[in-house]
């Protein structure tokens, strides 16, 4: 049944109604009064016709020689184009690069051994998920780039291909610092290879597509926007509360979950501009997501094929900062102020070690120094320590170190060592 019973609101007109209704019933129209053409006049038309015909024949072929000129057919149909040069919507874009770049976006699964029962070998537990981003092939391997929390502590790793194959990933190298990894399998099942991105050319609203395997469901996209290009978000690299590092990212809305990690954050190019990493997750915030930015990763996984690892300076100090509520722990008010170091009443920030070993402790320093100053730079905070030593200093070097025990100003030479392999 119709919405309304009334034949005025119907949308459906009887032939007769419709061709009566454009005229007054008072002034019909005889059947036999037509108007008919003379000869003549129907020559013409069929000259004007025939004229119209040949001009938009001449039309179509012309666009056709420039358009072959323009594209020759050596280009695949399917390759993508900027958009401006493509003509399509943004939608139609959008599916061009998922066809093109979700192959070779993989699912990573982190399999670590569970408890052992009487005489039989430990079982191995699906324990992690993520995803990861098949970025080159050579010598019949294919090489995969993934977050490092992806993979760390993994006993075993699959990598499984959009079409379900599963393949044996061996672990080329991680870096716990930068969150990256690299994986190898074997080339033979892989057909397609990412392209790779400049993170540098981004720019502010700029539409992207997120693919990974959030929540086990592999092959998943979705698409946003870049928010922001370039930010450094705070991050505790020991989960300890105390933010010890900065990660550059790109900040995106478009939604990224729990094994998406690892995955490609794609252009419209059909190009990898950002490795996914991670999100705010807290009640009430949604498009807050973040990837690494493709160049940062790139320079990294060149180092991890290299030599498995990425080279940094050692220095061999765990540390907390001096303003941290946190850095001495107490019910007692008094207690606390009895622990805290001595210091002149004009140094408020400084980097208070926790624990030190390797070329620090080698040294001479010791748990509840104060390091407020690493050559000639002055230090604040473990953040600002590490930044110094990551991006001034390389193992070898000599690190001098301004310090505070006791209440006494302290200078030490420190010779520092490259980072060894089980360094967090």
């Amino acid at each position: 049944m119709a919405l309304f019973d009334d034949d005025f609101y119907s949308t459906k007109v009887p032939r007769k109604s419709r061709r009566q209704a454009s005229l007054p019933p008072s002034y019909p129209v005889p059947r036999s009064f037509r108007v008919q053409p003379r000869r003549s006049s129907m020559l013409k038309i069929v000259l004007v016709s025939a004229l119209t015909s040949a001009v938009t024949v001449f039309a179509v072929l012309g666009a056709l020689i420039w358009y072959h000129n323009s594209y020759p057919a050596s280009a695949s149909a399917s390759s993508l184009l900027p958009l401006e040069q493509t003509g399509g919507s943004p939608y139609e874009q959008l599916t061009r690069v998922a066809e093109q770049v979700r192959p070779a976006v993989v699912s990573i699964v982190n399999y670590r051994n569970g408890e052992k029962e009487l005489d039989t070998p430990p079982a191995l537990d699906e324990s992690a998920l993520g995803s990861g981003v098949i970025f080159r092939k050579e010598d019949g391997k294919a090489y995969i780039v993934t977050n490092n929390h992806v993979i760390s502590d993994a006993d075993e790793v699959d990598a499984v291909l959009t079409d379900g194959t599963m393949l044996k990933a061996t672990v080329v190298g991680a870096d716990f610092i930068s969150d990256i990894a690299v994986l190898s399998v074997s080339a033979k099942d892989v057909d397609t290879v990412a392209q790779i991105g400049d993170s540098d050319q981004l720019q502010l609203g700029e539409t992207v597509l997120a693919i990974g395997n959030p929540l086990g469901f592999n092959g998943t996209m979705t698409s946003g926007i870049v928010s922001y290009d370039n930010r450094l978000i705070p991050v505790s690299l020991n989960q300890d509360g105390n933010y010890d590092w900065e990660q550059n990212v790109i900040q995106t809305d478009a939604a990224i979950n729990e094994g998406n990690s690892g995955g490609a954050l794609v252009d419209l190019s059909g190009q990898v501009i950002g490795i996914n990493t991670m999100k705010i997750a807290d009640t009430g915030v949604e498009g807050l997501g973040f990837a690494i930015p493709i160049n940062e990763v790139m320079d990294n996984a060149e180092q991890l094929m290299k030599d498995g690892k990425i080279n940094r300076p050692y220095l061999g100090v765990y540390s907390i900062d001096l303003d941290n509520e946190y850095a001495y722990p107490s019910y007692d008010e008094e207690e606390t102020e009895s622990k805290k170091p001595k210091l002149p009443d004009d140094v408020k920030e400084g980097a208070v070690i926790v624990e030190a070993s390797g070329p620090a402790k080698a040294a001479g320093l010791a748990a509840d120094d104060v390091i407020v100053q690493l050559d000639r730079e002055k230090i604040g905070s473990t953040l600002e320590l590490r930044k110094y030593l990551y991006h001034h200093k390389k193992a070898g070097d000599t690190l001098k170190i301004t310090y505070y025990r006791s209440g006494a100003k302290k200078t030490v030479s420190v010779t520092l060592e490259s980072q060894p392999d089980n360094h967090k």
